[in-house]
């Protein structure tokens, strides 16, 4: 089918645009001087002027133009990329021919100045006239990708940063871009900066040969032919894997401009065909290129099989007017490039570069300002771009064109076309950067800061005497929320994959788990679902593709251009492995409810899905689809950032009858709930749905929630789940939700608590901890942890496990002299305390229990290191280092530490650190005692502190160091450590490290982990 230009299964997309057309030629770009011919002298394809292929352009152009102005049947028009590709091959092949066989050398750089004077500064006009109009007519979100899109153009490489947005899924819901069109032009000067060097080598190797002529024309024919198939076996298969690259791909359309390349390199001159026969081929090739247009339409698998026949079309026409032996004009009165070299064709064909630059950008900015238009027009818009076409045809091309000044040195012609580049390129910085300034960052959202979610009740958020008021900007920003997905990382399977991998989250050993099954729509509650496993110290396990319905429906793809054969094999394997798999506790299903808008087929497609899942005899939830808006939902928020209820949308759109909903209510499927939180997320009865609610931008696109709103539901979902007895109430839990709970009594609001409940032997909480392995950071930029410990860490039970308890053990082991032990960290790293507020991190520890020579090298620690630190684990120490407890060689004392400044000395004092030095507990090997520190950035007190059990022993002010090493220590996230480390620089300090006589196998025992914030600004 034609290339979509906006991916996705849920939108009604439009066929590709065609490419941009090849330059016409002119006296400026001819060849040199031709010799007298002959078969080793210049082309028979003799530089004359072609009026015929002025002509051809014109019925590209124009069937491009009518394929964008959407007119009736005229949805094959996109062919003309086919045409114009044809023309370009077979124009500059021969030109380059005829120089290399009459001068023996292609001299590249007249060639790519021609080129440049020729094409860049036309499409640098359009180029800086879109950055500027898309500042006025684009909002923020759409403006920033489009400024993008202007720096990709006029570096010609515009096709591959489409391929890139087409072939992603989760970029569904984006506009189209005024500058799309512009993939063609980057595809053929792509083809001929390897084209032309190509040829010029072929060229000079050829040199000396006798009959230079045929020697260059038969190893170029050979390459060409080579090219050609290699080309299109390339196009066939990507269309069948994906349409996008098929269609956008340089690679795929090399074949086409080898199919001209071969009208130019093949001895046609010597032929001297029959009148009729010539009529017949070429009026039989405009008649192919016509049927296309009239035939082709969204349905059609292209390129592939299906370009051939525009190709050929436009090959035929071509050649039907190639002259023979002796011939000097083949055209005849009948023969159809008689008709195309006419005054109205030649005169559309001259400006159809112009015209095809000019006119998408006047459609797709008109629809950005004035909404979605009909056909009509569309056209009288398509009929308007004629005047600036014309305009810089008149002012730009031609006196540049012809100019002898710019002409008569190469350099020049390079120069204007440098120049060309440069201009758009630094005006789409501009206003880019500007742009960006004022969407503000589009980095990860704090969750640390999210305000509850509303268990229930007609409100998101919760509500109370203290909430806090509900204005100030959207959380997450549009820049955030159009990139704010589940944190799952290739879980949700890119359409060409068949099997979704593992996906376990959470307990990972846990013989409990809940099981998210689905596409996209189901993937978006990934977060709170992972919460909620985490809780009951469960696992969760993802099985989620993209545009997959998870009811047994045939659906197309548009990522690869065909039936979706991958979603029957994926919804296939993955129902086969909950067959085998030991039962879950839970399976939570959703699906996109739009892949077919025939009831009937969809009841038995969801039919054909619950029988096997029913089957398994564990409750099975499904959550209704959310609304679909059917906008890109935070481009309109960032041009209405203060008026958020303009982005309302159609309640009636965005809701549909849910049938499946319907039939689980009325008992028709037993062992089969459903839940909904769409009150709450489009609430009342009014006949729209918001965008934003209680300041929580919902969507990311046209259609997923954002993580950010699907955190907020969590206690929602909780309560639903808990409600339909789907789901146990938790009790204890190993983790909790990501969203912050609310302050209690005493002011405290906990971030992260996890008690390490468990069966014994088992992992800690995935969605809490993460392990390092080895002896170094991914790159060892500190081998041996920079402290020069000799222990490897691992991930084996051996080192880290829950004792089944409530406890953590973390375990050095030795086994042939070789010592293991473990080291976690949180997953979080953006642990911080609220502006003005007081952050707190405590654990209950029991430390090894082991004195003596036994103890040698013993080192365990619970510390806190500055988020800066996981971007390429440099900047230490002035990234902040919170030692909250360390102890070394088994001694009846530990301390706290505070790394930060420069090695070396400075204010710190490091190496060392700003250390307590060592504090009496004699009994914390025997018995679990709390350490804790609080960073304090309250008015007036400004310092960190150290507590055990509640009793403050070090305290680190600001007033030790200069405000700029302060604020780089502690104005920022940290991530929490918890490890046993063997030997090391801290352990021979103290004068011992581990020998034969330490004795392995003794652990540190951690009962919790707590991380809460208290005061400063309210959280947003």
């Amino acid at each position: 089918m034609p290339f979509p230009v906006t991916p996705g299964s849920r939108r009604k997309h439009s066929a590709a645009p065609a490419p941009r057309p090849s330059a016409p030629p002119s006296a400026a770009d001819g060849p040199p001087p031709t010799g007298s011919g002959g078969e080793s002298g210049p082309s028979p394809h003799r530089s004359a002027f072609r009026p015929d292929i002025e002509g051809l352009r014109a019925v590209a152009v124009l069937a491009v133009l009518a394929f964008h102005a959407g007119i009736p049947g005229m949805a094959g028009g996109f062919v003309g990329v086919d045409v114009f590709f044809v023309i370009s091959g077979y124009l500059i092949t021969g030109l380059l021919v005829r120089e290399a066989i009459t001068t023996g050398r292609i001299r590249l750089g007249d060639f790519f100045s021609r080129r440049a004077r020729r094409l860049l500064p036309s499409a640098a006009v359009v180029l800086g006239a879109v950055a500027v109009a898309g500042a006025w007519l684009t909002v923020p979100l759409r403006r920033a990708a489009l400024e993008y899109d202007v720096v990709a153009a006029a570096l010609s490489f515009t096709n591959w940063r489409f391929v890139a947005r087409q072939t992603d899924y989760l970029a569904a819901g984006h506009d189209q871009s005024p500058l799309l069109h512009f993939w063609s032009l980057a595809v053929e000067e792509q083809f001929y900066l390897f084209w032309a060097p190509l040829m010029a080598v072929i060229a000079f190797c050829a040199a000396r040969a006798v009959r230079r002529g045929r020697v260059v024309r038969a190893v170029v024919a050979l390459v060409t032919l080579l090219l050609a198939v290699g080309s299109f076996a390339l196009s066939l298969r990507w269309t069948e894997h994906s349409v996008s690259l098929a269609y956008l791909g340089t690679p795929s359309r090399v074949w086409q401009f080898a199919a001209g390349a071969l009208l130019a390199l093949l001895p046609w001159h010597l032929l001297r065909g029959p009148r009729p026969l010539r009529l017949l081929c070429g009026w039989a090739g405009a008649a192919a290129i016509g049927w296309c247009v009239v035939s082709y339409d969204a349905s059609t698998s292209y390129p592939g099989s299906a370009a051939l026949v525009p190709t050929l079309g436009a090959a035929a026409v071509i050649l039907a007017a190639i002259p023979g032996r002796g011939e000097r004009d083949v055209q005849g009165a009948y023969g159809v490039g008689r008709l195309l070299a006419g005054r109205a064709p030649r005169a559309v064909g001259r400006l159809s570069y112009t015209l095809y630059l000019w006119h998408w950008p006047v459609l797709v900015l008109a629809e950005a300002g004035l909404g979605a238009l009909g056909w009509p027009a569309k056209t009288a818009l398509t009929l308007a771009s004629v005047l600036p076409a014309l305009a810089t045809m008149r002012w730009v091309e031609r006196p540049l064109r012809r100019s002898r000044t710019v002409s008569e040195l190469p350099r020049r012609g390079l120069a204007v076309g440098v120049t060309a580049i440069v201009m758009p390129v630094v005006l789409a910085l501009v206003v880019g950067t500007a742009t960006l300034r004022l969407l503000g960052p589009d980095t990860p959202v704090d969750l640390r800061g999210l305000p509850p979610g509303a268990a229930s009740g007609p409100t998101l958020l919760a509500r109370g005497p203290a909430a806090p008021p509900l204005d100030g900007p959207v959380v997450p920003g549009p820049a955030q929320a159009s990139k704010d997905f589940p944190p799952d990382g290739d879980c949700e399977v890119d359409p060409a994959v068949t099997r979704s991998p593992a996906c376990l989250f959470g307990a990972v050993n846990s013989p409990d788990r809940i099981v998210l099954l689905g596409d996209s729509h189901a993937g978006q509650w990934f977060s709170p679902l992972l919460a909620l496993a985490s809780q009951r110290g469960w696992a969760l396990q993802e099985l989620v593709k993209q545009g997959c319905p998870l009811p047994k429906v045939a659906v197309d793809s548009p990522q690869l251009g065909r039936t979706y054969r991958e979603c029957d094999t994926w919804r296939a394997d993955a129902l086969d492995r909950l067959r085998q798999q030991p039962k879950p506790r839970l399976v939570v299903i959703s699906s996109l409810g739009r892949y077919t808008a025939d009831p009937a087929l969809l009841a038995a497609g969801w039919e054909e899905t619950l029988k096997p899942l029913r089957a398994l005899g564990v409750p099975i939830v499904y959550i209704e689809d959310t609304p679909v808006p059917g906008r890109d939902i935070p481009a309109c928020v960032s041009g209405s950032p203060t008026a958020p209820g303009t982005c309302a949308f159609s309640r009636e759109a965005a809701q549909l009858p849910d049938a499946l909903a319907r039939r689980i209510a009325s008992g028709a499927l037993p062992g089969v709930r459903s839940i909904s939180v769409n009150p709450v997320l489009c609430p009342g009865t009014g006949p729209t749905c918001p965008a934003v609610l209680d300041r929580i931008l919902l969507y990311r696109d046209d259609s997923h929630l954002t993580n950010v709103a699907a955190v907020v539901l969590t206690s929602r979902l909780e309560r639903l789940l808990t409600d339909s007895d789907a789901l146990p109430t938790a009790g204890s839990a190993p983790g909790t939700p990501r969203a912050a709970t609310p302050p209690g009594a005493d002011g405290w609001r906990e971030l992260l608590r996890d008690e390490f409940d468990g069966p014994a032997g088992s992992r800690p909480s995935g969605a809490n901890w993460q392990y390092d392995l080895g002896t170094c950071y991914p790159g060892c930029p500190a081998p041996q942890w920079g402290t020069g410990e000799i222990e490897t860490m691992t991930d084996s039970p051996d080192n880290v496990r829950l004792d089944g308890k409530g406890a953590l053990e973390i375990v050095p082991t030795r086994e042939d002299g070789r010592w293991s032990s473990g080291r976690i960290e949180t997953r979080r790293a953006d642990f911080a305390p609220p502006p003005g507020g007081v952050l707190r991190i405590e654990a209950s520890i029991a430390l090894p229990d082991v004195t003596g020579a036994e103890a040698a090298g013993y080192w365990p620690a619970f510390w806190a290191l500055g988020a800066p630190l996981r971007d390429g684990y440099t900047g230490w120490p002035s990234v902040g280092e919170l030692d909250v407890m360390e102890s070394v060689n088994g001694r009846g004392s530990v301390f706290g530490t505070m790394h930060c400044g420069v090695l070396g000395g400075g204010p710190c004092e490091e190496p060392k650190g700003l250390t307590s030095g060592p504090q009496p507990c004699p009994d914390c090997r025997a018995a679990f005692h709390s350490y804790a520190v609080e960073v304090d950035l309250t008015p007036g007190a400004q310092e960190v502190r150290w507590s055990l059990d509640g009793r403050v022993y070090h305290r680190v002010g600001a007033d030790r160091m200069d405000p700029a090493t302060w604020k780089r220590a502690v104005d920022h996230g940290v991530f929490l450590i918890l490890n046993v480390a063997v030997g090391g620089n801290l352990p021979l300090a103290d004068g011992a490290t581990a020998g034969p006589a330490t004795a392995p196998g003794h652990p540190m025992r951690v009962d919790h982990v707590t991380v809460s914030a208290k005061g400063g600004a309210t959280p947003s």
